[in-house]
């Protein structure tokens, strides 16, 4: 969700880097963008810019191939070789939801694989970004790759060339489906928030307790007076998964609105309490910056050691054991006030400024991998709900806290799922998970 003062703060944020020498910025749309490399000339590979429909970009062993080899729609198309990239020089102010690119051999070349990366400056990274999997191009007529990608606010994309050598690539028809955030249209696949906003949090000063944090990594709702989210949810698929080691940067989130509290690392230091990932540092592995912004305070809970390490350790780590052929929607929130840590039971934490709950809970989605996820659940899709005691005491075994999702929502008051079709929220929301837990 975005309101107006949101909306113009990112806005205003790309617009400035249209000033930028060199880094343009492209016309606001609320439709696809497709650059057909129809326009624009360049015949050679050493590296250039180019000006194309969408904008310039910069060709690094690439060229505008319009040879009869060139397997292309139209007049022209891209062709790459050795490790070429082709860069979009410009943000799309509306960010992406899907990209799809038509791809080929270049006459009877060997193939090669390559790779879409992205480059947001809504998370206020500097870093490219690897979208989903690497592609092996074997074909010599044009293909069609789609990447599910999720990311609001101005975004660049690049095409990267990763083996084959001299063997040669097509590109053509790139395009860029809008990030839709906008209330009552349809909510994009992989949006961290896809199958519903669970308090119906906005990003509003005038809502502290119920405010809603829009980061790349994940969505949440921060509870300004209890120093602690309400629940944070995410998307969670293979391409989030990778070889970035765990940051354990713990900082205050500069992004919460000016005069709020921002909890600090060394507040929960010396309670018995431990740094309670909400989103998992493990569930973010596929860039050291995504890893990094896991471990906000925003993103924290006081958290009851064995709880944090053992129980709900074993859940997060059986959640990933989904991936690959699968895709996950995890919300996780926590509720109540007291929880026992290693020090004894307390309410509060840091002065009083950290409210320390009573229950921590759960609810998993799992779906295969594929499109339009809030229709793809139905009556048989397996969720995983839990509500565990936030005690030293508790049990290691996550599966004896399984309950329903009707039971976490009377708990917490939330709306879970709401994204569902009433009839599915009627069966899936009652059911209490009875499957395997290892």
């Amino acid at each position: 969700m975005k309101n107006t003062l949101l909306r113009s703060y990112w806005l205003l944020l790309v617009g400035l880097l249209a000033l930028r020498p060199g880094l343009g910025l492209a016309q606001t749309t609320t439709t696809p963008t497709t650059e057909t490399f129809e326009t624009g000339t360049k015949t050679t590979y050493p590296t250039g810019v180019v000006t194309l429909s969408t904008g310039d970009w910069t060709f690094d062993d690439a060229l505008l191939g319009t040879d009869p080899t060139d397997q292309k729609n139209g007049a022209q198309a891209v062709r790459v070789e050795q490790q070429g990239r082709v860069t979009m020089n410009f943000y799309l102010p509306d960010g992406a939801s899907l990209v799809t690119v038509q791809h080929a051999l270049t006459g009877n070349d060997a193939g090669s694989a390559w790779e879409l990366w992205a480059q947001s400056q809504y998370c206020s990274c500097n870093n490219w970004t690897k979208v989903g999997a690497t592609v092996l191009t074997t074909s010599s007529s044009l293909q069609t790759a789609a990447f599910s990608v999720s990311l609001p606010g101005a975004v660049r994309f690049e095409l990267r060339k990763v083996s084959g050598g001299a063997a040669r690539l097509n590109f053509d028809d790139f395009t860029v489906t809008p990030y839709v955030t906008n209330p009552g249209s349809a909510t994009p696949d992989n949006d961290h928030i896809a199958l519903g906003n669970p308090s119906n949090a906005k990003p509003d000063v005038n809502f502290p307790t119920n405010y809603l944090l829009e980061k790349y990594q994940y969505k949440l709702s921060y509870n300004r007076d209890q120093g602690k989210p309400n629940w944070v949810s995410w998307h969670l698929d293979a391409s989030w998964v990778g070889s970035a080691p765990r940051q354990d940067d713990f900082r205050p989130d500069s992004t919460l609105p000016a005069g709020w509290y921002r909890v600090l690392a060394t507040d929960y230091v010396g309670t018995g309490f431990d740094r309670g990932h909400n989103c998992p540092s493990a569930d973010r592995t596929n860039s050291i910056r995504n890893n990094s912004v896991t471990f906000l305070m925003s993103n924290m809970m006081p958290q009851a050691p064995n709880n944090n390490q053992q129980t709900w350790a074993n859940l997060e780590n059986y959640t990933r054991t989904f991936l690959g052929a699968n895709e996950v929607y995890v919300i996780a929130g926590s509720y109540g006030v007291g929880g026992t840590g290693s020090n004894g039971t307390y309410t509060t934490i840091a002065g009083g400024k950290i409210t320390v709950p009573s229950n921590t809970w759960k609810v998993i989605v799992i779906l295969p991998v594929g499109n339009n996820d809030a229709l793809r659940v139905n009556a048989n899709t397996r969720i995983i709900a839990v509500d565990m005691p936030n005690s030293n005491a508790i049990n290691l075994n996550w599966g004896t806290y399984r309950t329903s999702v009707d039971a976490i929502e009377a708990a917490t008051g939330y709306d879970l799922l709401s994204d569902l079709p009433a009839a599915v929220q009627a069966v899936v929301e009652a059911k209490v998970d009875a499957g395997p837990t290892n």
